[in-house]
């Protein structure tokens, strides 16, 4: 029986860790019942953290910096063509899905960071899209509510 490679625990480990932040942000989109949400989330993050894997580990000494750079900028670049499908614009020129695309986009980097195992800046990140993500609408609607009431225009400068 083939014996796995001694660093299989760490990429397992890595793969899974970045699935699982996505997910975490992915939950809250689907909660909110968003277009992109649980599923899509933890696909981006694992499949950035897969990426960003294999161009570390695939040859140390034949690899240079620039080629980690290109593959990340390829997961940005094609992460943002996914993210700009979750923005609509609807009746009166309202546009949504906003933060859904900004939470693909961070999925995906926080994907890179445990592609390169850092771990401690992915926790960290991910604990503060969360308090903004919770946060951040009840947050949005108490202002929204205040600027109504007194009857600001939306791009009127903060009194």
């Amino acid at each position: 029986m083939p014996t796995l490679p001694a660093d299989t625990n760490e990429v397992i480990l890595r793969l899974f860790v970045a699935a699982a932040i996505g997910a975490c942000i992915g939950l809250d989109r689907e909660v909110r019942r968003k277009p992109a949400g649980m599923r899509t989330h933890a696909l981006v993050a694992l499949g950035s953290a897969l990426v960003t894997l294999v161009v570390v580990r695939f040859d140390p000494k034949a690899l240079h910096v620039d080629a980690i750079s290109r593959a990340i900028q390829g997961i940005i670049a094609g992460v943002g063509f996914l993210g700009g499908g979750a923005i609509l614009k609807a009746e009166h020129e309202m546009v949504s899905g906003l933060t859904t695309a900004a939470s693909i986009w961070l999925v995906a980097s926080l994907g890179i960071a445990c592609g390169v195992g850092q771990w401690v800046a992915a926790l960290i990140a991910l604990g503060f899209a969360l308090i903004i993500l919770i946060v951040g609408g009840p947050v949005e609607g108490f202002v929204h509510r205040v600027a109504t009431r007194r009857k600001l225009p939306p791009d009127a400068p903060a009194p």
